[in-house]
């Protein structure tokens, strides 16, 4: 369990010659992160998101009110200076941004952040960004990590997507995000 800057605070306080209201406040703040990470289960993260990156990207507060940047797994939404961009962060900010979500994490990538797939309810998250055009399934990663089920259904969403022209696939020859990226390390 990591502790952050109002735990540690909290600690202080009940250490502290503060009054009896401020210990017990503290007291109440300490228990509900405990109960908070005892409650979760292993690899999954649940709170409130707080922050919406990009297209894939979200930061995630749980009850124990600790930040999580979460890096949508299977996915690989357009950069923001990539056209589409800007849409789909703003797609994925009205369906998310200060809504209670569950995230399955996966795997941790070279940046620290979390990866993960969201849920909202009972909607894979992930999906709908791929399903209406906000995303590439991001096959190179899926086959390592995405069970055969799930890959088939998300190849299957960006499949309509493409014949539909829907979202980015509206544009004759959209270029991925990891194409995009190379390019601009001038690889």
């Amino acid at each position: 369990m990591k502790i952050n800057r109002t735990q540690r605070a909290a600690i202080g306080t009940l250490f502290s010659g503060a009054s009896t209201a401020r210990k017990l406040a503290a007291a109440v703040l300490l228990v509900v992160a405990v109960c908070g990470y005892l409650w979760q289960k292993p690899g999954e993260v649940s709170g409130v998101v707080v922050g919406v990156a990009d297209g894939d990207t979200i930061t995630v507060l749980d009850a124990a009110q600790t930040q999580h940047k979460i890096r949508f797994a299977f996915v690989d939404a357009p950069e923001q200076a990539q056209p589409w961009g800007q849409r789909a962060k703003q797609a994925l900010s009205d369906r998310v941004y200060r809504r209670a979500v569950r995230v399955e994490i996966v795997d941790t990538d070279r940046y620290g952040r979390e990866v993960g797939r969201v849920w909202l309810d009972d909607t894979d998250v992930n999906l709908v960004q791929l399903a209406e055009g906000y995303a590439w399934h991001y096959v190179y990663y899926a086959k390592k990590r995405q069970d055969s089920g799930d890959f088939a259904g998300y190849e299957r969403a960006q499949d309509a997507a493409r014949a539909g022209h829907v979202g980015l696939w509206a544009d004759s020859d959209p270029t991925p995000p990891w194409d995009f990226r190379r390019e601009k390390r001038g690889e």
